[in-house]
């Protein structure tokens, strides 16, 4: 597999889902396309922009004036950036403020910023007047790659991460790879797992072609536009088939359940970067599986290897406060996995690995089997 050696127009990904079909539109200065491309998909439309501070200040006014070049009329709402907006509260704040902005629901609700922009604007959408269409515009790696794409929305629980939302497509997703310039570095690699992932658990051609060519995604160059690509294309396949997780869907969750678990325990802050979790978990399924015997060593080393090799944590023991209360404790994460989404009676489902590019759904999962696994983990240099 390899990249472009130059840019080249935007790339259009289809997210076939039959009269809910959307574009993914990705590519280097594809921002300034937003207003005409909104215009041509809803005449006479309004807009209201969901943003967070920081996201504002580097690509606000561009958005709004893109939008306003095309006539559309349009209203901003920031929220402070960070998981803490993806609660009740922030999501009460969204919601009253696209009411006083008078959005109908022939209107639409823009969502300009990360994967908790994303997630918070969409679910606000999905509830207002009982359902308003809504625009992904991604400003992180993360949310370009993983959570503009699919209709998954919403917000967390203090009992666990995005326990409270609905499925709710956007009609249009515009993933400019230029905003990822003004990413940190541990933003960046943080976003960088998710793209690792689809290599993880469903090709190995690509992940061969991450190990080779990461530091040019990193840099800037035609191989970001091509990493978010291929990961966007893998995405859309999965969810067109399973649009609302009832299958196979589900092993685009590989590493989550032990990294959601991290998050909470870690208060949803920025001692943990959600992209940081799933690196950790990733490790941690792949070791998993080879503890099964499902996996062989020499893979589950290799993702390892991977991630660190970009800067990623691999380790329980790399998470910031590692030794606080609830991270060196195999029973109090196992008590946070018990909350996941896809526990279904009381088991636990995980996605574990039989080959680096080939991921399985694991049902019915024995917990003191991942407690024994993670006393391990946690007791490891």
């Amino acid at each position: 597999m390899t990249a472009p050696l130059k840019h080249t127009d935007p790339i259009t990904v289809d997210v076939a889902l039959g009269d809910r079909a959307y574009d993914i539109i990705i590519g280097r200065d594809v921002l300034a396309s937003l207003g005409r491309r909104v215009a041509a998909l809803r005449p006479g439309v309004r807009t209201a922009i969901v943003t967070d501070r920081t996201v504002a200040k580097h690509w606000l006014e561009q958005t709004e004036a893109s939008l306003g070049a095309a006539g559309i009329p349009t209203s901003r709402i920031i929220v402070e950036e960070g998981e803490g907006s993806k609660s009740y509260a922030g999501l009460e704040k969204v919601s009253e403020a696209l009411i006083a902005a008078r959005i109908e629901r022939n209107d639409l609700v823009i969502a300009l910023g990360g994967g908790v922009v994303g997630d918070l604007a969409g679910f606000a959408a999905a509830i207002l007047r009982r359902g308003v269409d809504f625009v992904q515009v991604p400003t992180s790696l993360l949310a370009q790659v993983d959570s503009s794409v699919g209709g998954k929305t919403g917000i967390n629980s203090p009992q666990g991460k995005n326990l409270i939302g609905a499925f709710h497509q956007p009609v249009l997703v515009i993933a400019d790879t230029s905003v990822l310039d003004t990413l940190s570095p541990r933003q960046f690699r943080a976003g960088y797992a998710e793209v690792a992932k689809y290599g993880i658990l469903g090709d190995e051609a690509f992940f061969t072609w991450l190990e080779t060519n990461h530091a040019d995604i990193f840099s800037g160059s035609a191989a970001r536009e091509h990493a978010v690509a291929t990961s966007c294309r893998a995405k859309a396949a999965i969810v067109s088939r399973d649009e609302r997780e009832t299958g196979e869907r589900a092993l685009l969750n590989l590493g989550h359940t032990f990294g959601h678990a991290l998050e909470a325990a870690t208060g949803f802050s920025d001692r943990l970067f959600h992209g940081e979790g799933v690196s950790v978990g990733m490790v941690l399924a792949a070791q998993f599986s080879a503890q099964l015997g499902m996996l062989s060593p020499a893979d589950a080393a290799r993702v390892e290897r991977h991630l660190a090799a970009v800067g990623l944590p691999t380790r329980l023991q790399d998470i910031a406060g590692f030794a606080q209360e609830g991270l060196a404790d195999a029973d109090a994460l196992l008590a946070l996995m018990a909350q996941d989404k896809k526990v279904k009676r009381g088991k636990l489902t995980f996605i574990l690995l039989e080959a680096v590019g080939r991921a399985v759904i694991s049902n019915n999962v024995e917990p003191s089997l991942v407690r024994d696994f993670l006393q391990a983990r946690l007791k490891a240099a």
